[in-house]
């Protein structure tokens, strides 16, 4: 991998996700650059450069001696700022560092998406939106009211605006909850406590380590084309209750496509082993998980 990817340019690279992206490339053996807002000590970058990825300077610099990115920099949730500082944010961060890695020449960009485009996590509607059927995947319609959900589907659109104008390849990766042991950890027994409020992610989840995977298996990657949307998550659910036994109680009017057994999450997850080639190598033990209560 070394040899293919010379310096890699990680936007965001001070979040939780962006410092296992920064550690997966440095066990690569890959230069990495970071951009980040405020720069803190103990970086696995070589090279830091402190900026916003909203500012077309500040990202033309980091590109410099970059061959690929992968764009994490964005406000979270919709619940951490004022509705158009998350969609306006997220959006104008997406645009500039796509445009500003086109200009440069860079040939791959690894985006990250959310599953929260289902529209479903942050709804306030009443009663709650559920998918139009399960599995989860791209074709799902988007039930979208929160202005979060809107940056994401304005990022994926991005994405393939920025393929078609540069030519670059820009997957597009839709994470689930993720976090290390111990916030995953934490997560099960909050399920555990009242699953019907993970309904809305179907129980989904991701190690921080697969999701770093996922993000440099985007970036070399050989089958890996055009602007793809790719679900990615853990195999299973987060939860020690069937999956067909959580859908009955949370989702039954949901029609579900194929057999959900034992705990497998309903989320359509062949794309993303047919394009990355990824698969979870760190599922949450089910030791560890409790029972959900009735």
């Amino acid at each position: 991998m070394g040899d293919s990817l010379r310096r890699v340019l990680v936007t965001g690279a001070a979040g939780r996700l962006g410092g296992a992206v920064l550690g997966e490339l440095a066990a690569c053996g890959v230069a990495v650059t970071a951009l980040v807002v405020e720069e803190a000590p103990g970086s696995a970058a070589d090279r830091v450069v402190v900026g916003d990825a909203r500012d077309p300077g500040a990202v033309a610099d980091a590109l410099d001696g970059v061959d690929a990115v992968i764009h994490l920099a964005a406000l979270a949730s919709p619940e951490v700022a004022a509705p158009e500082v998350v969609f306006g944010t997220n959006t104008q961060a997406t645009f500039v560092v796509l445009n500003e890695a086109g200009r440069a020449g860079v040939g791959r960009v690894v985006l990250a998406s959310s599953l929260s485009i289902t529209g479903l996590p942050f709804a306030r509607s009443t009663p709650r939106p559920q998918p139009a059927y399960l599995p989860l995947d791209t074709a799902l319609p988007s039930r979208i009211e929160d202005p979060y959900a809107l940056s994401k589907q304005v990022d994926e659109a991005t994405a393939a605006m920025m393929h078609r104008r540069y030519g670059m390849v820009v997957p597009a990766l839709r994470f689930p909850f993720l976090g290390d042991r111990e916030r995953l950890a934490a997560h099960a027994a909050r399920l555990a406590r009242d699953p019907a409020s993970g309904a809305a992610e179907v129980w989904s989840y991701l190690d921080l380590r697969d999701a770093a995977r996922a993000c440099v298996m985007g970036l070399t990657g050989r089958e890996v084309a055009g602007a793809p949307v790719l679900f990615v998550a853990a195999p299973d659910t987060l939860s020690a209750t069937p999956t067909r036994e959580l859908l009955a109680a949370h989702l039954p009017d949901v029609p579900c496509r194929v057999d959900f057994a034992g705990h497998v999450v309903p989320i359509d997850l062949a794309p993303a082993r047919a394009v990355l080639g990824f698969t979870a190598r760190y599922p949450y033990p089910v030791e560890g998980r409790v029972r959900c209560e009735k």
